[in-house]
């Protein structure tokens, strides 16, 4: 009895070490395949072990990130979404309502409609940074995300781990768009117009960089949304593997 124990406890050991090794070394194009490899060589317990944690969360973070940029980078991906749609900068709604009021609506919308194209232009390039990202995911990191208290607990990981990169990518990206897209010529025709009118002051602010920081916090509001989806509605976990984990997190969070 005493060595079928240590015989099985050896086993378990020896399935971590190996699944630890496929998350670090694995590329996510085959983290499927490890993820069922573990399953298949698991013990059938209820409770997930260290690795199928993190195995699953990757998998659920690889499909949420890669279903965020997909819809983002569509066409009304943002414009169309009023959650996320990127209006006016703060700073000039107030020439905005004073242009619309003189029956300049279409240069208004011609604005808004650009702004937001740009920000579908970049959002392609997210998928790249969050899959390295996924890929540097400790254990440690997953079972703290995963058994965390907050719903969003994946997404402010990403803040705090892509933001900077993010930035970097997509600036260069909107600033070549806002011009391809006729977002500069609109947006000079608007400073124009506004700055013409007495007693006003006058509006000019980085568009770019506006534009830049409303797109990274539309995607990361999407992938928020995709985080509770899978947290919230069991039909959302398509697989073995994020059945068992989540279902495994949603125990621990009843107790």
């Amino acid at each position: 009895m005493v060595l079928s124990f240590k015989h099985t406890r050896m086993k378990q050991f020896t399935l971590i070490i190996s699944a630890t090794a496929l998350l670090l070394f694995s590329s996510c194009e085959t983290l499927n395949q490890a993820a069922q490899q573990v399953i298949t060589q698991g013990t059938g317990t209820l409770n997930p072990s260290a690795a199928e944690i993190a195995l699953g969360l990757k998998q659920a973070l690889e499909n949420g990130t890669s279903n965020s940029s997909q819809r983002l980078s569509a066409q009304n991906g943002f414009l169309g979404n009023v959650a996320i749609k990127i209006l006016f900068p703060p700073e000039a709604q107030k020439a905005e309502r004073t242009l619309r009021s003189l029956g300049l609506n279409q240069l208004c919308d011609n604005v808004v409609t650009s702004l937001n194209r740009a920000a579908e232009d970049a959002a392609k390039e997210a998928k790249p940074i969050f899959i390295n990202a996924i890929k540097q995911m400790t254990i440690t990191d997953a079972t703290n995300i995963l058994l965390g208290r907050q719903d969003d607990a994946a997404t402010q990981y990403f803040k705090r781990v892509t933001n900077s990169q993010l930035s970097e990518k997509f600036r260069p990206v909107i600033q070549n768009s806002l011009g391809k897209v006729g977002a500069t010529k609109y947006w000079g025709d608007v400073v124009t117009r506004y700055n013409q009118i007495p007693l006003t002051a006058d509006i000019n602010p980085d568009l770019a960089s506006y534009v830049t920081q409303m797109a990274i916090n539309g995607l990361f509001h999407e992938i928020a949304q995709e985080e509770l989806k899978i947290r919230q509605n069991i039909s959302a976990r398509n697989t073995t593997l994020l059945q068992k984990v989540f279902g495994y997190a949603d125990r621990n969070r009843a107790n």
